[in-house]
């Protein structure tokens, strides 16, 4: 890009304005629950950029940042949503589609965050000064685009936590939202101290024996649906316990199912105490994934989307999940082009 194009020019002057706006007191950055590498980079990141005399600010969260993505912290403050202590504090929402991926104590408190940094096609604009754009990769590369084209000071810390967010949500520039914008971005923040041989170290060579226990049980388990075009893998109650790993040991496990030659829909499903989970990926945008998450009061985005279905027993969800697909793939195959 030229020296004056702009990343974000249909964002730069509110962006500048919030900013401008911005007084002093204390701000909790909020991210979602079982924080993946976007959440926890935009949380970093915006917590960094937004320091100023008179401000205090930490991120907050549901659950612990996960073991392989403490690298990128730094002497950011993290704290769990219970221990947020009490009095006035401004919410600022990053990676979230809607209240409900806080976590209820979160979404409880900070029902009108005062701004909301997300990629998500699902997302309404929730807060009172929303900054989505469904066309970028993560939100993180919003947010490096924002803070570049406002000339806000990004530090070694913050360009790590930046890199790593739209590294792990492109799958390594391998997705469909990978734009030239997307590179671009990840130059800049290599100039300003971003290591990918550093983040790629801890990302992806630090697996547990207990991982690789739970990735054996899930590939196991795969079954082909909808004529080869879904494969579902099923993560069953107690397996956890059994391999001594918990939810986060699954980031990127459901890229297994999607992977195999032939399939367009990959989906994980975890059996809990409390229902179901559920993770699809698909292999083409046209699938509108997000849709089928839909269904189920989930959401997400057109090839990656996920949901939560409290008290479901896993034999019905997964019959009502496949049927889901099937229509559809069967609307998909139905509006595409006759050749």
């Amino acid at each position: 890009m030229s020296a004056t194009e702009q990343f974000y020019p249909d964002f730069a002057a509110r962006f500048a304005a919030f900013l401008a706006a911005l007084p002093a007191g204390r701000y909790a950055v909020v991210g979602h629950a079982r924080p993946d590498g976007d959440c926890i980079g935009s949380q970093v990141a915006l917590a960094r950029a937004l320091r100023a005399p008179g401000r205090e600010l930490v991120c907050v969260n549901t659950d612990p940042v996960p073991r392989r993505l403490q690298f990128c912290v730094g002497d950011t403050p993290f704290l769990r949503a219970a221990d947020l202590p009490a009095g006035d504090w401004t919410a600022l929402y990053v990676d979230c589609a809607d209240l409900a991926r806080v976590g209820d104590r979160l979404a409880a408190r900070f029902p009108t965050p005062l701004g909301s940094f997300d990629h998500h096609l699902s997302n309404p604009g929730f807060a009172t000064h929303n900054f989505v754009d469904t066309g970028s990769a993560a939100a993180c590369e919003i947010l490096a685009g924002l803070f570049l084209d406002a000339g806000l000071a990004v530090d070694a810390t913050a360009a790590q936590a930046l890199y790593t967010g739209i590294s792990t949500d492109t799958g390594q520039f391998r997705f469909h939202s990978t734009s030239r914008r997307t590179f671009v971005l990840a130059a800049g923040l290599l100039a300003r101290g971003a290591d990918p041989a550093a983040a790629s170290a801890e990302l992806y060579e630090r697996e547990t024996a207990g991982k690789l226990q739970l990735l054996q049980r899930f590939l196991a388990s795969f079954q082909l649906e909808c004529g080869g075009r879904v494969c579902v893998g099923v993560l069953p109650a107690g397996t956890y316990e059994a391999t001594g790993t918990n939810a986060e040991d699954t980031e990127g496990m459901v890229d297994y199912a999607r992977g195999i030659d032939g399939v367009d829909i990959g989906v994980l499903i975890e059996e809990r105490s409390d229902g179901i989970k559920a993770s699809l990926r698909g292999k083409d945008p046209v699938l509108r994934l997000d849709r089928v998450a839909a269904q189920f009061h989930g959401g997400g985005h057109a090839c990656a989307a996920g949901l939560n279905v409290k008290g479901a027993t896993l034999g019905d969800f997964r019959r009502r999940l496949i049927a889901a697909l099937a229509a559809q793939l069967a609307a998909v195959d139905a509006a595409r082009p006759i050749s």
